[in-house]
């Protein structure tokens, strides 16, 4: 079976974020391998995998995280696997993040002039593009039932102890690289944020087939 090949600047940056699993402490370990159990235990039910990334604002770890938990899942051939993004509320997804997966490889299209634009990104030119705004996670775009919902800040997580419809909730949350947002550390910060999150959604997925 042929290899599925991501875009050609994020399959140069694969080594690099490989490379970053070591640093993902057992904590983070062990949500990450439940989180995997999870997927694992919808396709032996012959079920599909569906994964909201949640934080306060969906606009920057909640998108982050769904991007590049989806660019594994197809590339590992988890076709089972969907993931979605949304916020306790709506802003848009911030250009510093948009610019931070685009240096990563991602192909980003849309209207940033807009207050809450749409993008179309693409992660692979064999694979669909996913349509990326920002919302609430109970936003129509969302599944409304039977998915995991995976909370990316803690202030969400602390807001939603309880997420309606969801089949399951786990906590995984990041510092938000926000604090950076116009000091002279804020490319870094982002990159170093996306590189982080593409580490352990790597490590998610590859836990799924182990």
């Amino acid at each position: 079976m042929e290899t599925r090949m991501l875009n050609p600047d994020i399959e140069g940056l694969l080594p690099d974020i490989a490379s970053e699993i070591v640093n993902i402490d057992e904590t983070r370990r062990t949500r990450l391998r439940e989180i995997a159990e999870w997927i694992r235990v919808r396709a032996e039910a012959g079920e599909d995998a569906p994964m909201t990334f949640i934080c306060t604002h969906n606009s920057r770890r909640s998108h982050i995280s769904q991007l590049w938990a989806q660019a594994f899942a197809w590339k590992h051939e988890l076709d089972h696997v969907r993931t979605f993004s949304g916020g306790t509320e709506a802003t848009a997804f911030h250009p510093n993040a948009v610019d931070a997966l685009r240096t990563c490889g991602f192909d980003i299209q849309g209207d940033s002039d807009q207050a809450n634009p749409r993008y179309s990104v693409r992660y692979a030119f064999a694979a669909d593009p996913i349509i990326a705004f920002s919302k609430t996670f109970g936003d129509a775009e969302n599944p409304a039932n039977g998915f995991a919902a995976i909370m990316t800040c803690s202030d969400a997580d602390e807001a939603c102890p309880f997420v309606p419809g969801a089949a399951a909730r786990f906590s995984l949350p990041y510092e938000d690289p926000k604090k950076s947002d116009g000091s002279p550390d804020e490319v870094m910060v982002y990159h170093a944020r996306c590189v982080q999150i593409a580490a352990e959604m790597l490590y998610l997925v590859r836990s799924v087939r182990t």
